[in-house]
């Protein structure tokens, strides 16, 4: 049984890890279920409740981590208030219009537009939509690291 909970652990792993580059899907939060499917499993065998309580604040970290970056990506770069909208609109629009592609394009398009809109200047609203990109990079590295360091986690408590 212990078997079968870490491959189904693992699948929920790799679709969590795939959430975290295409966020179409809920990285960390698929990350944590399968944590809970594999406790579920196996009696919960060295799974506590803090560590996943712990784990429920990586969770909730990767999300800040989320919004935190692009609201400093547009501010560091001289975004107006409406350009972070812009960004977040973007971002949802991109991924039902472009799919994946939209993901990256999105924010920087909505930014961008938002931006322009609030100010008038191409040259303003191109520096806007980098730093929507900047800081869409740094979150999704930050939020790799903070799935390793869950995952890191997790396999140190079950082997």
């Amino acid at each position: 049984m212990t078997t079968l909970a870490l491959l189904v652990a693992l699948l929920f792993f790799l679709a969590g890890l795939a959430g975290i580059v295409f966020p179409v899907l809920p990285g960390p939060v698929l990350i944590w279920v399968g944590m809970l499917i594999y406790g579920f499993m196996t009696g919960f065998e060295g799974l506590t409740w803090v560590f996943f309580a712990g784990q429920g604040l990586a969770v909730a970290l990767t999300v800040f981590v989320d919004y935190a970056a692009t609201v400093w990506g547009v501010h560091r770069f001289g975004g107006s208030r409406i350009a972070v909208w812009g960004g977040v609109a973007g971002a949802v629009l991109g991924m039902v219009v472009l799919g994946p592609f939209g993901i990256i394009t999105g924010p920087f398009l909505g930014a961008f537009a938002a931006e322009l809109l609030a100010r008038g200047s191409t040259r303003q609203a191109l520096r806007v939509g980098v730093g929507t990109l900047i800081g869409f990079v740094g979150s999704t590295l930050t939020k790799i690291l903070i799935a390793g360091a869950m995952l890191l986690w997790f396999f140190v408590v079950i082997f």
